[in-house]
């Protein structure tokens, strides 16, 4: 199928899609938790001289979060690397005041369990059953275009936000990380995430190991974003849309293009997560299409609340059954000679806008890419010798990624007890 022209870009509309989708249920049943034992390693960050924050995140602050303060983020203090039950490599962050570095890697765990729940569930027969105009609403303005593919993301951003609210696990009055996740569930932070924040600054700062938010306890127990939270995040919000709004305003009335000639001569300013922003109506307010509450039959669907419910249900499980325990033995080496330069693994690229900015960003090297897999989080290229692979790691990490080499994706992180 061809790309779709902006006149199907309808965000009401796309959520009525997947509400509709997943109204006879959206997961099947998720089988029981066996007893395993994952090791992770850690690293102490380096925050520049005088402050918290480390170079990558000053610069991603000063660059992209205004009007954002550096007082207004907390960083984490350790990055954590491991290897989860699939096999995948996995990147983390936590802090030591935090909810600690289990939950990065229990939470990974949850997301592989609700992925293999969502595929037994049917949903991926009645995405196929989809007519054709659905599918072009989707593919106009959604990031990631296939409806599974959509609720995978979804389920990988639920966790991501519970990770990311750990390392102001401080600010609440929960003890213990199971407490803490249906606290935040119960506090409603995982619909604030969807409507307050925008998407490419909730998954940046993730890969960057901070958050720009503050919790604040309330009478009932419950938590919730502080005044100061909630007016810097529309503060950065609103400066997002008003960026893609200028790059439209200038090409249509300056350049005289229609808006999806705009759209295609202007992607890469815009890119996949602005261009939303850029097609939405004056004054419109953006939110995640799974936030809306829909009626599908005469039944409530509300796509956001059935995500997070099972999440922390299913974190739960995994809590009792998965043991996480830190590797203290001497770092393995990173490559081995012999070792294929070609393929590496990028842990925290979690869709296809993800994997649009790695290619791009290859491409913009002139390196010819072969594959990259968002399941595997494996990049293969064409990378003509070891001095070459290591500025595109360089490259990688300036754009908040943290890649890895096949050698260390390999190592030993899972075993069944």
């Amino acid at each position: 199928m061809g790309t779709p022209t902006v006149q199907y870009y309808d965000r009401r509309a796309a959520s009525r899609v997947l509400a509709r989708l997943a109204a006879p249920g959206l997961f099947g049943a998720v089988d029981a938790p066996s007893a395993s034992r994952i090791t992770f390693r850690t690293t102490a960050l380096r925050p520049e001289p005088g402050t918290a924050l480390t170079q990558s995140q000053r610069m991603y602050l000063e660059r992209f979060m205004r009007p954002c303060r550096p007082d207004q983020v907390t960083s984490a203090t350790h990055r954590l690397t491991w290897t989860d039950s699939a096999g995948i490599p996995n990147t983390g962050y936590f802090h030591t005041a935090g909810a600690g570095p289990r939950l990065a890697v229990l939470a990974r765990e949850t997301v592989l369990a609700l992925w293999r729940s969502l595929s037994a569930s049917g949903l991926p027969e009645r995405s196929a059953a989809l007519p054709a105009r659905e599918r072009d609403i989707l593919a106009a303005t959604t990031t990631d275009h296939d409806p599974h593919e959509i609720f995978r993301v979804g389920i990988e951003a639920t966790g991501r936000a519970l990770v990311q609210h750990g390392l102001i696990a401080a600010d609440t009055p929960y003890r213990g990380i199971v407490e803490f996740a249906r606290g935040i569930n119960d506090s409603g932070i995982f619909t604030a995430v969807a409507t307050r924040w925008f998407w490419e600054l909730q998954a940046s700062t993730f890969r960057r190991g901070m958050i720009p938010v503050r919790l604040v306890t309330q009478p009932d127990g419950c938590v919730r974003y502080s005044a100061d939270s909630i007016a810097v995040l529309r503060a950065m919000k609103d400066a997002t849309i008003a960026d893609a709004h200028a790059v439209m305003a200038r090409a249509t009335t300056e350049e005289g293009l229609d808006t999806e000639a705009a759209v295609a001569k202007y992607h890469d300013d815009l890119d996949l997560i602005s261009r939303q922003y850029a097609l939405l109506p004056a004054d419109a307010r953006p939110t995640c299409p799974a936030a809306t509450q829909h009626d599908v039959d005469g039944a409530s669907v509300h796509i956001l609340a059935a995500v997070a419910d099972r999440f922390v249900e299913t974190f739960a499980a995994v809590a009792d059954s998965v043991e996480v325990v830190e590797d203290l033995s001497e770092e393995l080496a990173t490559t081995v000679p012999g070792g294929d330069d070609s393929v590496f693994y990028v842990p925290d690229m979690s869709c296809r806008h993800c994997v649009r900015t790695i290619t791009a960003l290859l491409e913009s090297m002139q390196i010819p890419v072969v594959e990259v897999d968002l399941e595997s989080k494996r990049v293969i290229a064409r990378i003509r010798s070891p001095r070459n692979r290591l500025r595109v790691f360089e490259a990688l990490r300036d754009g908040g990624y943290n890649p890895v080499d096949e050698v260390s994706a390999k190592a030993p992180g899972a075993s069944v007890g």
